[in-house]
């Protein structure tokens, strides 16, 4: 009996010491990474410099074309809500594409998932962003991060008028707790004035009946949330909300909902870098989000909120250094999901 007693103590004394050991390798690894981090924001940062020159800024609207080339910026907040910066992470410029994701939010928390997905599908697509084809041969969008997509989500979001711009703002604002956040007056004004294709997707949208609008203000109000100025720093809090259920950096749970996130995230995981979202996918392995103003959002799911910024795009519409960013903090930290 005394020899199976002396065991216990020493197999418990051994598990305790091996579990210790383990904790204090963890600890160890966490803290090195929390050390190490701001020196490899530095290098990924310096090298990222070298893809500048393999885009270009965007000129399809005439105010995007007078955003610096060289301007790169890379924001990530851990799981404890702490911030870290390389670069020009507080340069504003407008969210454009990402402002999608949250105009999506509203309109599922509004309306219902089953009423926004009976007028859209959950499609990725080798299709451009502004294409019109999938709306020609399907009568519908064929996701929420396309442009007619997102013109039929915004349009589905209710109010009159400006107010569904109006919500959007406001959820930016409180997501990231940045009460300066507001509209580019000029990008509103010069998308308003050429964007003509647009345009005639809103008025084909409209004939296949997939929302109601009396004139374009719905569509002015696409316009609009494309137009809200944001840095890397507000898309880092931004990828933090959806990486933790709908919690923000601070930890306010205002609008806690694990079932939101998961669909937003799916969405992103498939659609979110437009017809280059299947080989994202393979090479950085979680969800983001693009813009043409040179802004991308990535969500860490239970661990970071990552924003990027340059305004030199590929021909998908993606920031070159941007995608370099987040396939290499991907590979450096070990972020795929996969």
């Amino acid at each position: 009996m005394k020899h199976i007693f002396y065991l216990c103590i020493i197999f418990f004394s051994l598990t305790n010491s091996c579990f210790t050991q383990t904790r204090k390798e963890n600890t160890i690894v966490i803290n090195k990474n929390e050390q190490n981090i701001n020196d490899l924001l530095s290098t990924i940062w310096e090298d990222s410099q070298t893809y500048i020159s393999k885009g270009q800024v965007a000129d399809y609207i005439p105010e995007l074309s007078k955003a610096n080339k060289n301007l790169v910026g890379i924001a990530i907040i851990d799981n404890k809500g702490k911030l870290y910066t390389k670069g020009d992470t507080q340069n504003k410029f407008t969210i454009q594409s990402i402002s999608k994701v949250i105009a999506l939010m509203i309109a599922v928390k509004e309306r219902g998932e089953s009423y926004i997905f009976e007028r859209m599908g959950y499609y990725g697509t080798n299709a451009p962003f502004n294409s019109f084809e999938e709306i020609q041969t399907q009568n519908k969008p064929l996701n929420p991060m396309m442009n007619a997509g997102a013109i039929v989500t915004t349009s589905l979001i209710l109010g009159k008028k400006e107010e569904a711009y109006l919500k959007i703002l406001k959820m930016i604002r409180f997501i990231t707790k940045n009460e300066s956040i507001t509209i580019n007056q000029a990008v509103y004004l010069s998308e308003k004035k050429t964007g003509n294709r647009n345009r005639g997707m809103f008025y084909l949208l409209k004939n296949y009946g997939l929302f109601e609008a009396e004139d374009e203000e719905s569509l002015n109000n696409y316009f609009r949330q494309c137009s809200i100025e944001v840095n890397a720093e507000d898309l880092a809090k931004i990828g933090y909300f959806f990486a933790h259920d709908c919690t923000r950096f601070d930890g306010d749970k205002t609008y806690y909902n694990p079932e939101m996130s998961k669909l937003i995230n799916s969405i992103m995981l498939t659609c979110g870098m437009y017809d280059y979202s299947g080989e994202y996918s393979r090479k950085v392995g979680f969800p983001s989000k693009s813009g043409v103003g040179g802004g991308i959002m990535g969500v860490v799911p239970g661990k970071y909120g990552i924003g990027t910024f340059n305004p030199s795009l590929d021909n998908h519409g993606n920031s070159v250094p941007g995608v370099y960013i987040m396939e290499s903090l991907s590979k450096k930290l070990d972020l795929s999901i996969f």
